[in-house]
């Protein structure tokens, strides 16, 4: 472990916190966009299904899983210029984008918005772990529910502008690139100041303290949870059409309850790990999906919906906090570790959606979704084997102005 030093801070600091949640917000409503422009591009350049879909996994491929490159790069040295980087490239991509004369031009900048995602995401987590002094896990848990907001407000703020004025609505995110670049801007040196200074010996006992192990089985852990989690938001409105031969309307509804719930979930999870302990949270969260999956597929539409609040409240409770236990695994490489937790673990999340869609085709979606009750089940048992970290004490960070 580093040495144990004075901590410089008990609390979060709340400005510094705004802005890395509102920069998280800006460049996860980018990746939330390139769905919502789908219906406009098709017509205009008379796209198929394939291609259509092809935007989607580049915008999702290059925002998740480069972002260990980005974290193993930021901690070989400081980046934070990543923080406005990323967000003039993801939001300028998306902007562009839309207007682009030909289909691989598209591609190429939906590719470009995705690395801006996948830039910002590690260098934010880093130093949301600095500026939330001992309250780790509650600060991570506000920069999640920034990329939350985020993601959700996409398509809401684009729609309108695409039916007010065609894809060249889709510019009005040059905005957030302004906006939100500038003040990240002038905010670095500030941001620099939470940055603690590491001596050589100090640089050594936190890369004896990694413990790969541990990072490796958590990440295990992190598949579980997401290949379960974002499987069923691919099978929860196809379910409730097709089995509980709900509307469209009920079946968004419940998948934007599970959304919903789940923003505060991370907020209440990150709260609870500062108090309790990052594993018991992390079990917790994974023991109690099972049953409610499984519940989902024995009630009628009213209690499924309820029960999906619920699973979203419980699944994305976990989720700023295994950032932080990552973190916590590898105090020498928090980029990297931070990478791995958001990005490549959580992107493949979406690897396990074929294979219980075509379970679905063969044996009908309540047996697919009662077998997805096994993934966290899994997981809640990989968990028990996690290793405890304690969490390193960080040297105490330059006064800010230096």
């Amino acid at each position: 472990m580093m040495p144990a030093q004075s901590e410089a801070r008990e609390d979060v600091d709340r400005r510094s916190m705004l802005l890395l949640s509102a920069g998280h917000a800006s460049v996860d409503a980018c990746q939330g966009a390139v769905p919502a422009l789908l219906p406009f591009l098709v017509p205009e350049l008379d796209l198929n299904l394939t291609q259509a879909s092809a935007l989607v996994l580049a915008a999702t491929v290059a925002s998740t899983v480069v972002q260990p490159l980005f974290g193993a790069w930021s901690d070989r040295a400081p980046a934070p210029w990543l923080l406005p980087g990323g967000v003039a490239l993801a939001c300028v991509g998306v902007a562009i984008a839309a207007v682009a004369p030909s289909y691989p031009l598209v591609f190429a900048l939906v590719l470009v918005s995705g690395l801006g995602v996948a830039a910002y995401h590690p260098e934010g987590s880093r130093f949301a772990n600095y500026v939330s002094g001992a309250r780790r896990a509650t600060g991570m848990s506000y920069y999640s529910l920034g990329g939350n907001i985020g993601f959700a407000l996409g398509p809401l703020l684009v729609t309108p502008m695409l039916l007010a004025f065609g894809l060249s609505g889709a510019l009005a995110f040059f905005m957030p690139a302004a906006v939100m670049g500038a003040l990240l801007v002038r905010e670095i040196p500030r941001l620099m100041s939470f940055q603690p200074e590491i001596s050589r010996r100090d640089a050594r006992a936190a890369a004896e303290a990694d413990d790969w192990r541990g990072f490796a089985l958590l990440i295990s852990v992190i598949c579980a949870r997401s290949f379960g989690f974002y499987t069923l938001l691919a099978l929860i409105p196809l379910y409730f059409v097709g089995e509980l031969d709900s509307s469209d309307a009920t079946a968004n509804i419940a998948l934007s309850a599970m959304l919903v719930f789940g923003a505060v979930g991370t907020l209440v999870g990150g709260r609870m790990a500062d108090r309790v302990g990052r594993r018991p949270v992390l079990i917790t969260s994974l023991a109690l999906q099972p049953p409610i999956l499984l519940g989902i597929t024995g009630v009628d539409t009213t209690l499924a919906v309820v029960l999906c609040a619920a699973l979203g409240f419980v699944a994305v409770a976990s989720f700023s906090v295994t950032v932080v236990m990552a973190q916590e695994y590898l105090p020498s490489r928090i980029g990297l570790a931070s990478g791995f937790s958001l990005g490549a673990a959580i992107g493949a999340g979406g690897l396990a959606a074929p294979l219980y869609g075509m379970i679905g085709d063969s044996a009908g979606l309540d047996t697919s979704v009662q077998l997805l009750a096994l993934l966290p089940a899994v997981g809640a048992l990989l968990a028990l084997a996690l290793p405890l970290a304690r969490p390193p004490a960080r040297p105490t960070p330059r006064p800010a102005g230096t």
